[in-house]
């Protein structure tokens, strides 16, 4: 305890500690760690930062080795596994002087490492038992109003659709003959099953987030673009209701009559995207 005192009160200064500092590197053969210095030195790690910074460029002399007891020469990548990065370095206990050594000198304060807060558990998560409370299940939110909403929706877009088919030359058609001749069929129903089912499903494969980047960008500009045309075909057939149009533009028929072979190939394609992303 004596000498421990004597220490404290009158720390050896940095000058006479580099050339114990020195012959510690030349045991070793490299310069020494800070944890090195603390413990052969008994010094404090702010001291031994100073002395670090002395021996800044110093070249140790190898130690004097015996051909009988060298060590085998190993390959620097074994090396570098085996002794892992600097940084996970288990720092030494140092000895009781280093404490006192640090507030009696003054000198060496601005060279004191940061002392790290100790972290404080959190009230609010952490129960008194010390477990972590699991969290609480959310609550699915209700989807049954948007059945609501497409019912009326769903009858304006099917009279719009139906109405303007029949414009573009859309009608009955008698697709078994000599088979069914009393079966027939109102083609004008194929644009907004076709146009408007394709919306929806183009609509779930963008938003779910289960599907491939590829067929969820082809979905997410294929459903806007088929809400668009959509939105366009239900104009055009107000429009020209309103105002007694008997039958639509060639340019407008045009392009209703390729609404069924667009919904085909788009729906084809978003099909096989989504199948060879799963």
């Amino acid at each position: 305890m004596t000498m421990t005192t004597t220490r404290s009160a009158y720390p050896a200064p940095v000058q006479d500690l580099v050339p114990q500092a020195r012959a510690l590197a030349d045991e070793l053969g490299s310069l020494p760690s800070r944890n090195q210095l603390k413990a052969r030195l008994r010094i404090g790690a702010p001291k031994a930062n100073a002395v670090l910074a002395e021996l800044d460029g110093y070249v140790p002399n190898p130690p004097e080795t015996d051909e009988t007891t060298a060590p085998v020469p190993v390959e620097p990548a074994a090396v570098a596994v085996l002794a892992g990065p600097a940084e996970t370095e288990v720092p030494e206990a140092a000895p009781v002087a280093d404490a006192a050594e640090v507030v009696a000198d003054p000198q060496d304060a601005t060279l004191a490492d940061p002392v790290a807060p100790v972290a404080e558990a959190d009230a609010d998560t952490v129960t008194e038992t010390g477990s972590v409370p699991e969290a609480k299940p959310r609550k699915r939110l209700a989807t049954w109003p948007v059945l609501l909403l497409m019912l009326p929706a769903t009858v304006a877009i099917w009279s719009g659709w139906v109405g303007l088919g029949q414009l573009a030359g859309f009608g009955p058609v008698h697709p078994l003959p000599g088979i069914a001749d009393g079966f027939v069929i109102d083609t004008s129903i194929t644009l907004p099953i076709g146009m408007e089912t394709y919306s929806a499903y183009a609509l779930y494969v963008w938003l779910s987030g289960r599907a491939g980047a590829k067929a969820i960008a082809f979905a997410r500009i294929s459903a806007l673009t088929a809400l668009s045309i959509g939105a366009a075909g239900q104009i055009a057939y107000h429009l020209m209701s309103a105002a007694n149009v008997p039958a639509a533009h060639p340019i407008i028929t045009a392009a209703v009559a390729c609404i069924p072979v667009a919904v085909l190939g788009l729906g084809a394609a978003l099909a096989h995207l989504v199948k060879e992303d799963n």
